[in-house]
């Protein structure tokens, strides 16, 4: 799942060295964590958020098979 995401942020970012995904397992659930240079904030969030939604639909559409819950945080 994390291989999936680092592929899809690192093809949107400049700065594909600094990016971090971290990950979080709970009985809900998994939290995924994605940290990037300042300056690629903004080509993860996309205008009014639309590239960061599309992100999220994707990676809860591959978890949907597997029936688990999937979030995802972006931070600077």
């Amino acid at each position: 799942m994390e291989e999936i995401l680092r592929t899809i942020v690192e093809s949107l970012v400049e700065n594909k060295d600094q990016v971090q995904i971290s990950r979080i397992d709970d009985e809900k659930g998994t939290l995924l964590k994605v940290k990037v240079a300042n300056e690629d904030m903004g080509r993860i969030i996309g205008k009014q958020g639309r590239i960061a939604k599309a992100i999220r639909i994707v990676m809860k559409s591959i978890t949907a098979k597997e029936n688990k819950k999937v979030g995802i945080i972006f931070e600077e």
